[in-house]
């Protein structure tokens, strides 16, 4: 079993999903191909240690960073039709952390 400090495998972030029924298909039709997958380069769905700086810097930076795109991530995370909310609660969700 993982300790929680440690990196998830790429299937245990491929199997994560949001318990709410609206938001996992949206993970997995929008965030899912990058944030379970390791060799895209975004933090893993679960990587606590990987999304901790992001989480830090804010949830206004974070809404910047998914709405305008950031390095490797695409304006609106590849979900156009995602609300300011649903972005936060997939953050959220990602991160493993509460988003302020």
């Amino acid at each position: 079993m993982r300790r929680r400090a440690e990196k998830p495998t790429r299937s245990e972030a491929g199997a994560a999903r949001p318990a709410d029924a609206e938001l996992a298909q949206v993970y997995d039709n929008s965030c899912k191909l990058c944030h379970a997958n390791p060799a895209a380069g975004a933090p893993l769905t679960g990587d606590i240690k990987a999304w901790a700086p992001r989480v830090l810097q804010g949830a206004d930076t974070l809404l910047d960073h998914a709405i305008n795109g950031y390095n490797g991530m695409p304006p609106m995370g590849m979900c156009m039709q995602c609300s300011q909310e649903q972005f936060l609660a997939l953050i959220a969700f990602m991160s493993g952390q509460q988003i302020q």
